[in-house]
């Protein structure tokens, strides 16, 4: 582990740094993603990016509890929304844990009662096997997500949320999802297009606050996609995918 920096991340450096997940700044995910930072930045987001001499290798991104973006109850806590280590080069040197700890010395100093995660074996999460790895508490599962914490003080631990009695709400065709991951953005503008073919209304969403992102209809919170209060994802898709859902589904 020679070498190693973490960079914290914030609106004077996150041109030059860049988002770890999108690098060029031209990109329009990159602009969405740097907006949606400027606001979660007020309510004490963290993003930190792992470096070594070479090159960027993971980051990690997490909020107060109260404010994740995710179907949970969290507060007192930290809850980190994001983890990876890009590049299968890079595994199993311990830098996932050492960006981990680097959330748990934050929650230390501000005197959390610990830190929070919603893991997945499934898209688009880490799994759960890194968290227990390092002494994280698997306290509840629910479809493909795990609920983990490391206290640090006794408190009542962190809940899920009931997401699915949310999906009742949604009418037709619906595309709910935040602006949190900036990778599948270019999919949108093609998945309206495909149900207009389809003879499809797909009504799209962008989630504007974490209170919204806790009321979604799935574990993923930032990502939703519903069809008469049926979940057809939780995680983003791309345009053949979506067209493969709509002739197995609805079509």
């Amino acid at each position: 582990m020679n070498h190693l920096k973490i960079i914290k991340v914030d609106e004077n450096n996150a041109t030059k740094e860049g988002l770890f997940c999108v690098k060029n700044p031209k990109y329009e995910g990159f602009q969405l993603k740097l907006n949606w930072l400027k606001e979660r930045w007020k309510e004490g987001l963290k993003l930190k990016i792992l470096k070594n001499s070479n090159d960027k290798i993971g980051f990690i991104e997490y909020i107060p509890g109260e404010y994740a973006w995710r179907p949970v109850q969290a507060k007192g806590y930290l809850f980190i929304h994001c983890l990876m280590v890009y590049a299968k080069k890079n595994y199993h040197f311990g830098y996932g844990s050492k960006l981990i700890q680097e959330c748990l010395d934050d929650a230390k100093k501000m005197n959390k009662a610990g830190v929070a995660v919603m893991a997945s074996k499934g898209t688009w999460m880490a799994d759960k096997s890194v968290f227990l790895k390092n002494r994280f508490e698997l306290i509840a599962s629910k479809d493909r997500f795990d609920l983990l914490v490391y206290k640090l003080k006794k408190s009542p631990n962190p809940s899920l949320l009931n997401w699915e009695e949310n999906l009742s709400k949604y009418k037709g065709l619906n595309l709910i999802y935040a602006n949190q991951c900036p990778l599948f953005i270019k999919s949108v503008d093609e998945m309206k297009q495909t149900a207009i073919a389809y003879g499809l209304d797909l009504k799209v969403t962008i989630i504007d606050s974490a209170k919204e992102a806790q009321q979604t209809p799935s574990g993923c919170g930032t990502y939703n996609l519903v069809y008469n209060g049926k979940l057809l994802s939780d995680h983003y898709i791309s345009n053949t995918r979506f067209k493969n859902i709509l002739n197995k589904e609805i079509c």
